[in-house]
């Protein structure tokens, strides 16, 4: 299955927050499209996030990467979030998660990031092996901590 990458703009919004409705369903959140789509509009507004999108021949969206920009201390240098990585059910097991993967790296290449962080479900293992088949290392240095403020 093969599709055109590209670079999300204001007028994907919604084709972006039907995939994004989606990707938080599979994290067992409730479905929320106004959610998404006011998620999704705010990032690209703000200019806070960098989405890829995959379209089928018909524009027809399979799939979507988001990567948040932000900086490391202890190198002095950025470094690229990716927050969320995700293909819809029909069109898993083709390698567009391969192919969105490489659009970020290469993102980065060009913009002379030092580093892509992601995290993923200890249970997602096939998420796991594509993140290592392309070189990520798995941390074990350092440990993640969060805390919900209410």
């Amino acid at each position: 299955m093969s599709g055109e990458i590209r670079r999300v703009t204001l007028e994907d919004v919604d084709v972006v927050a039907q995939l994004f409705d989606e990707y938080r369903q599979f994290y067992h959140q409730e479905s929320n499209i106004p959610l998404a789509t006011q998620f999704i509009s705010t990032r690209l507004l703000n200019r806070d996030s960098i989405i890829f999108v995959v379209l089928d021949n018909q524009g027809v969206a399979l799939g979507f990467c988001q990567l948040y920009p932000s900086f490391s201390s202890i190198s002095a240098q950025s470094m690229l979030i990716l927050s969320d990585l995700y293909v819809t059910q029909h069109a898993r097991c083709v390698g567009l998660g391969r192919r969105l993967m490489n659009t970020a790296m290469e993102y980065a290449r060009t913009k002379n990031v030092k580093t892509i962080f992601l995290e993923t479900h200890k249970q997602n293992h096939q998420a796991q092996a594509l993140y290592e088949s392309l070189g990520f290392i798995q941390e074990k240095e350092f440990l993640s901590y969060n805390l919900d403020i209410e």
